[in-house]
């Protein structure tokens, strides 16, 4: 299996970097950022990293085979290019792709309250069979910490991606 994780906007970034980490290993990621892509990620993570401004990257293609893709987080700005089939980065371009090639393509939009223009976008997407995931606690697998609040969300990324987990306590 084939996944992209891709960060863009800024608060939550952390979430996207910690669901890329706990990946298994059997599954070949590649890592785009919104801005600059760092060199050791590549080095420390064993990650393919990729530039935003690279279009031409091979997860740019349909023939290349990617599974999924997810961006977490997802501006609002990154969410409206997506749902109005702009494609002037790579992040931009991947989704498209997955939307082409009817791959799953997991959005986590971050900022709240959702404006009507964002619903609009979402509700564009979902019917278009985008998963719309933002990062939403539940709270019946009891997180104490704010590192159990994140492998709940992720534990979730997980389950719609069909990656078996234990990151979060299930609903009994």
């Amino acid at each position: 299996m084939k996944i992209v994780v891709a960060t863009s906007g800024a608060s939550g970034v952390n979430l996207g970097l910690k669901a890329l980490e706990l990946l298994p290993e059997s599954i070949e990621k590649h890592f785009i950022m919104s801005k600059n892509s760092k060199v050791v990620l590549n080095k420390e993570l064993g990650i393919k990293t990729h530039k935003n401004k690279d279009i031409s990257a091979s997860i740019a293609s349909g023939s290349f085979g990617v599974d999924a893709m997810i961006i977490a987080p997802c501006s609002m700005n990154t969410l409206a290019k997506i749902a109005c089939g702009i494609s002037d980065n790579l992040v931009t371009r991947c989704a498209s792709v997955m939307i082409k090639e009817q791959k799953k393509l997991i959005l986590a939009p971050r900022e709240m309250p959702f404006s009507p223009i964002a619903l609009e976008n979402m509700q564009k997407l979902a019917t278009l069979g985008v998963i719309i995931a933002p990062p939403v606690m539940a709270y019946y697998s009891e997180q104490q910490t704010l590192e159990q609040m994140e492998n709940f969300i992720i534990g979730k990324w997980f389950d719609l991606l069909e990656i078996e987990n234990k990151l979060y306590k299930r609903w009994e």
